[in-house]
């Protein structure tokens, strides 16, 4: 029985990790774009919640898949310097993970805003 030499595992692994990755980014695409369409569709929805503008309400529903799609495509960075861990790219990444931290706190934090702003406690 043939044993898995270390450099087939190592390119094995490679090419694994960068369908995954490739798919995670592909995940955070579509997650966008089903936002977009959910936030449109939602529009008409919103006329019925009392207190509620539909711009606000779209705000609210978009702001919920960047958050989501923002965590995806961090998570397709992190695979991407996985693959690669050198000095420079984990720079990158320290830098785009701090955006993409910040992009969703302030995200979060302006969709609570908006929650209490229209639904005072």
């Amino acid at each position: 029985m043939p044993v898995l030499s270390f450099e087939l595992a190592e390119q094995l692994l490679f090419h694994g990790v960068q369908w995954l990755r490739w798919l995670i980014e592909a995940a955070g695409a579509l997650v966008i774009a089903l936002g977009l369409v959910m936030t449109v569709r939602g529009l008409w929805a919103a006329q019925a919640q009392p207190g509620l503008d539909r711009f606000t309400a779209m705000r609210l529903s978009l702001g919920r898949y960047l958050a989501l799609a923002l965590e995806l495509q961090l998570a397709a960075d992190v695979l991407s310097t996985v693959l690669s861990p050198s000095w420079q790219d984990l720079g990158k990444l320290a830098a785009i993970a701090a955006i993409r931290t910040a992009l969703n706190y302030f995200l979060a934090k302006e969709s609570r805003e908006l929650r209490a702003e229209h639904h005072p406690a």
